[in-house]
């Protein structure tokens, strides 16, 4: 079984730029305190860290 990481969002994305808008939306994550389960891939793990200020990220097993 592949490892997930689950992914909330904590900070508001009003006022942030349209480039971490939009890595938000394709993550899933539209509204504040809303958690999706991602796969663990590098891709996935870029977007977290471009907007890491914005979510709170933990390791599922």
């Amino acid at each position: 079984m592949s490892v997930m990481i689950k992914v909330t969002l904590v900070k508001s994305m009003i006022g942030r730029p349209e480039s971490h808008r939009k890595v938000l939306r394709g993550m899933g994550l539209t509204k504040v305190n809303r958690t999706v389960e991602l796969k663990d891939t590098p891709s996935t793990r870029g977007m977290v860290k471009k907007v890491s200020h914005l979510v709170k990220m933990e390791e599922i097993t």
